[in-house]
């Protein structure tokens, strides 16, 4: 059954996306590895430049949110929620989406303290919010863009 033109160009984009998520998810990894703390929190925490309005089009945040997740599970090397948020939250202010990027910890019985990164745009879980249950929020990026979430 052949597309219609929207269904393939809906497709060529997604994949865009996904080749560009997975170039961020790189980035990201090269980024933790080597630089400072303090130096990628000021990159990720910069000033982010507001060109339109999120609330009109909520779709794009997710279409991002899909594209680090198909590209981060077909990476060859092991991708995790840190560099899943550095890579949605690059593609987000690329586009002039006013996103947050949280740092959470908590204890665990287990595993003693752990920690968490997920992103939202205007309350909206672009990765990894699903499994920011329980998680104090220790820093935001940029800083004070949001109330912490409740735990």
């Amino acid at each position: 059954m052949a597309e219609d033109g929207r269904g393939q160009a809906r497709a060529l984009g997604d994949w865009v996306r996904a080749a560009e998520a997975a170039f961020w998810l790189g980035v990201a990894a090269v980024a933790l590895r080597t630089l400072p703390f303090r130096r990628l929190a000021r990159l990720v925490g910069g000033a982010q430049p507001v060109r339109r309005p999120f609330a009109a089009r909520p779709e794009a945040a997710e279409a991002i949110g899909r594209a680090v997740a198909a590209a981060a599970c077909r990476a060859p090397w092991p991708i995790l929620c840190f560099e899943k948020g550095l890579a949605a939250h690059a593609m987000l202010r690329l586009r002039g989406r006013p996103s947050v990027l949280y740092y959470g910890g908590r204890m665990d019985e287990s595993r003693g303290l752990t920690a968490h990164v997920w992103v939202e745009v205007g309350g909206l879980g672009v990765v990894g919010a699903r499994e920011a249950a329980g998680y104090a929020v220790l820093a935001t990026f940029p800083p004070g863009r949001s109330a912490p979430r409740p735990t």
